[in-house]
Formats: structure tokens, sequence, C-alpha cells
């Protein structure tokens, strides 16, 4: 009996998302913690089923779209100034420069950054961390790594983590219960941005594990190489180059 056109499609389409989400058989070279990070993935994954996902769709429902996308320029807003020294510390004057200017525009006539005056005047977003510092210093990723509540992550971004701390802002704030507030309402605007993501996630991958790692590795290796990252920067078990930096300018 011959096959339906629907069912041949049915498994192009299996095979298809086999290879996207990673299911051959045989260890990943980035990931020999993967027992232990499938643990942890798997508690998160719990966590924010039974608890950040319902938060964030009720906080979509009954907030209007003007003041989520005020919330989300707020803390944009507040990163630039780490994402400028970073940007100085990898030699990325121009990148510094546009830091600047969007944190001074934006704080000044963007009524402390709820508004994007400099998106709207062609000022470019770069958003920079230590980790990404770190990688463009020839510091190798290592090991992919899964965190309790903050997800996915590498050996190498999970020790840039207290230098980050320092550059943020919002540890800074005084009053305990103002600043877990503040985190608070930061992951549940985070979160909500993400949910329409996640319902296809939940929907295409066979594997979501591994399609999360793999698109997390792959988006990482490009944010610190700028899209340019060299062969041995998806190997964790060769050397990662120093990438040449521009002279940071005066």
């Amino acid at each position: 009996m011959k096959r339906s056109t629907k069912s041949i499609a049915t498994t192009a389409a299996l095979a298809v998302l086999l290879v996207l989400t990673g299911c051959a058989t045989g260890p990943d070279a980035r990931d020999p913690l993967e027992p232990f990070n499938r643990g942890v993935y798997k508690f998160n994954d719990a966590v924010d089923t039974a608890v950040l996902k319902p938060v964030a769709t009720a906080y979509v429902n009954v907030t209007p779209r003007l003041v989520r996308t005020g919330v989300t320029n707020f803390f944009s807003n507040l990163s630039e100034p780490w994402s400028f020294v970073n940007n100085v510390l990898q030699g990325k004057g121009e990148a510094a420069g546009d830091n600047f200017g969007r944190f001074v525009l934006s704080t000044v006539f963007g009524v402390l950054g709820l508004a994007d005056p400099a998106s709207d005047v062609g000022i470019e977003r770069h958003r920079e961390d230590f980790g990404q510092t770190l990688g463009r210093w020839g510091v190798p990723s290592g090991a992919y790594l899964v965190l309790p509540l903050l997800g996915s992550s590498t050996v190498r971004d999970t020790a840039a983590m207290p230098v980050d701390m320092q550059g943020n802002p919002i540890s800074y704030v005084d009053d305990t219960g103002a600043q877990i507030g503040i985190y608070v309402l930061r992951a549940v605007n985070a979160r909500a941005s993400l949910l329409r993501a996640g319902n296809v996630l939940d929907e295409a991958a066979l594997d979501k594990y591994s399609f999360t790692r793999d698109v997390y590795l792959q988006v990482r290796r490009g944010e610190v190489f700028d899209g340019n990252a060299p062969d041995s920067a998806a190997d964790p078990s060769k050397p990662v180059p120093v990438a040449p930096v521009a002279p940071v300018a005066p």
C-alpha cells in the first residue's frame, strides 16, 4: 500500500526536527555535564511551568502593551553603562560611543529610559557583558552549563557573573525589598517577551533540552565574536584565538 502524501510529509518533518534538535546518538563534546544539566533543566522547566509562565501570562493579560514596552525600555537602558564598559575593554570604540549616546539620550529625553528615542534616531544597541569580554580576550567558553533558575550558560560565562553583578545598577539599590521587587519585575517582563517563542518550542522540538542548548551556544558564539566566530570557537577542546580589536577612539 502506498503511503499517503500526508504521511510522507509528516515523516520528512520529523526527520528535519531530529536534525534541528540534535537528537543524534552519542555524547556532545560541548556538553560533558549533560546528565547533570538535564536534571537542572528539568527542575527549571517545572518551576517555569508552575510559576513563571502563569505569572508572565497574567502580566501580559493585565498590563497594557505600552506599559510593558516602557518596562522593557527601562531595563534595556539600565544595561547601557555596563555594555559601555565592556565595549571599551574590548576596544570597540564606536560601539562604546553608541552605548554612551543611547544612555544619555534615553535617560534625559526618554523619561529615565521608559521611552527609546535613541532607537528612533538610529543609534544602534550593542549589548555586552563580561563573559563576552573574556571571550574576545581569548578565554574559551568551556562546557555548557545549566544553572538553577538562571538557565543556559557556560563555565566562562558563569565565572563572569560576579563581575557582571558589580556592573548591574540594580545591585546598588539599598532597600532589599525594592531590589527584590525590581528583579522580579525584570524576570517576569523578560519571560513575558518569550511566551510566543516558548509555545513554538513546546510544539516543535522533540527534545527541548538539546534544542535549547544548541540555539544558546550558537547565539552566544555569535554575540562574542560579532557573528564572525573562528572555527575553533565551536569546539571547547580547542583554544580560541584572541580576536583582533580596534583601538578605542579618543
